[in-house]
């Protein structure tokens, strides 16, 4: 719903993700919970990070969680989008978690899929769900960091964003944040897999062209 999908993650009434432009609204519904711009306040969901706040609402603490699942966006599909993909969530809440811990998760993350001689690096962004937040690059593996097409000549290539949980999302969900920290992150299967084997286009991946796939 609206609720699990924003409004439990700390996303303002005017947030542009709510759009009908942005996201899939699948009942026709009028009220007091209609969603803004809409009449609906149900949606195929536009990212995994709902599932934190079920987690938290249901799930004794301490929580550590991985959970995968299919999320749907109205983009157009082309070699870096599709409007459905998979995106796995992780989710920690604990006594005393801090940015360092999700730092060393991450990194120990990209290290064992990339290879333990690529670099990674943190760079600010914005969730409305974190609070610090974070996009997590990996240094390129066709140039090594010299730069090249793969990584249009940063040396770098996006991986996955993250941060630590918001303390208004641990406050919605029962949880105390002056006793309580935790941290989030999300990526994209298709895009790592894309990332890890040098595949220009997230489409190939969806073909079903076993010329293709049969490398895999």
């Amino acid at each position: 719903t609206d609720y699990y999908n924003f409004t439990a993650l700390n996303a303002p009434a005017d947030h542009p993700s709510r759009s009908m432009q942005d996201t899939f609204y699948v009942v026709d519904r009028s009220g007091d919970e209609a969603a803004v711009r809409g009449e609906s306040d149900v949606l195929l969901r536009t990212q995994t990070s709902g599932v934190q706040v079920h987690c938290m609402e249901d799930q004794e603490l301490p929580i550590y969680v991985v959970a995968p699942g299919k999320v749907y966006r109205r983009d157009i599909a082309d070699p870096s989008h599709l409007p459905q993909f998979t995106q796995i969530e992780g989710l920690v809440v604990d006594k005393g978690i801090t940015f360092g811990d999700l730092k060393g998760t991450l990194d120990y993350f990209c290290k064992a899929v990339f290879g333990p001689e690529r670099k990674t690096r943190f760079r600010a962004h914005y969730f409305p769900f974190t609070e610090p937040s974070a996009e997590v690059d990996v240094s390129c593996g066709v140039c090594h960091g010299e730069g090249c097409r793969m990584c249009k000549g940063t040396g770098w290539l996006e991986i996955l964003g993250c941060g630590m949980v918001d303390p208004n999302v641990l406050q919605m969900s029962g949880i105390d944040p002056e006793v309580y920290s935790g941290f989030a992150f999300g990526v994209g299967v298709e895009r790592v897999a894309c990332l890890k084997y040098n595949v220009p286009d997230l489409r190939l991946l969806l073909q079903g062209d076993m010329r293709f796939l049969r490398q895999f």
